[in-house]
């Protein structure tokens, strides 16, 4: 008779199997960890020391449609860096389960990969009937957080900036994008230029900005690098003229323009229908 064996879908240089459980809608599996170190990720220094155990509770990929909880009793370690001023040190499974994470990487990258092929929403529904549990605003923290560790490239000295919805009337963004490629650099939280503020003052060479005709933009640009040149984007160029090409045009014209008629004209027009009408 063929059997399952789960043993070979976790670390086991860092987790033993002790037990699976399984009820209506679920699959229970309990871990612990076999480590016996840890690097601390403050100093970069490995440490032997234990300091206690604890139950980590993470959500992995489902089986045959059962939600699958993980039940880890993983350790904490003390610092052996007498300089460090962390107290203890969670245990890190680079490459199964990261710090604090509630759930193991591979159900996160599932659920990204599906995300960027449908929606956050649309994946939140799908993943309910497949058997994972996350709402669509987590699955757009789970994508903001995947973006921001990733390694980025070169930033040019030509950026753009607009703001955007994640949802229209309640939260918005700002997104930075380099002008050069046509590629996005960053999102940043809020529109009111506070996230856009702390940005600038890491990215100094800077030296064109195209952005829209707000103005908590226009001021933090200004405050922050008063030398860049701050242009209207193509949009807002087409929108500036557009009100100015009405501005003058409302100055030249009058509200209402008239058409004269003059009496000869009108017997004109009255002759033509009539003599269409008896033709007709």
């Amino acid at each position: 008779m063929n059997t399952f064996d789960l043993d070979s879908f976790f670390p086991k240089d860092k987790l033993q199997l002790i037990k699976v459980e399984q009820t209506k809608e679920r699959i229970h599996i309990y871990l612990k960890s076999i480590t016996k170190s840890c690097v601390c990720p403050k100093c970069g220094q490995s440490t032997e020391e234990y300091h206690g155990t604890y139950v980590r509770h993470v959500q992995d990929l489902p089986i045959l449609g059962k939600n699958v909880q993980l039940h880890i009793k993983a350790h904490e370690y003390k610092c052996a860096n007498t300089d460090c001023n962390a107290s203890t040190i969670a245990e890190n499974f680079n490459g199964f389960l990261n710090y604090y994470s509630r759930m193991t990487e591979r159900c996160a990258d599932f659920i990204c990969s599906l995300a960027l092929e449908t929606s956050c929403e649309g994946c939140s529904r799908i993943c309910k009937v497949l058997g994972i549990k996350i709402s669509g605003d987590t699955v757009i923290r789970l994508l903001l957080k995947r973006y921001q560790a990733m390694e980025h490239d070169f930033i040019g000295d030509k950026i753009g900036i607009d703001d955007f919805a994640y949802k229209k009337r309640h939260t918005y963004g700002t997104i930075i994008v380099d002008e050069e490629t046509h590629n996005p650099i960053t999102l940043l939280d809020g529109r009111d230029g506070d996230s856009l503020r702390e940005w600038l003052k890491n990215n100094k060479h800077i030296k064109v900005i195209t952005r829209d005709r707000a103005s908590a933009y226009a001021k933090v640009i200004a405050e922050e690098l008063p030398d860049a040149m701050q242009v209207a984007d193509r949009f807002h160029l087409h929108q500036n003229l557009l009100e100015a090409i009405k501005k003058a045009l409302n100055h030249e014209l009058p509200a209402t323009v008239k058409i004269p008629h003059d009496d000869e004209s009108e017997e004109n027009h009255e002759t033509g229908k009539k003599n269409r009408t008896r033709c007709g």
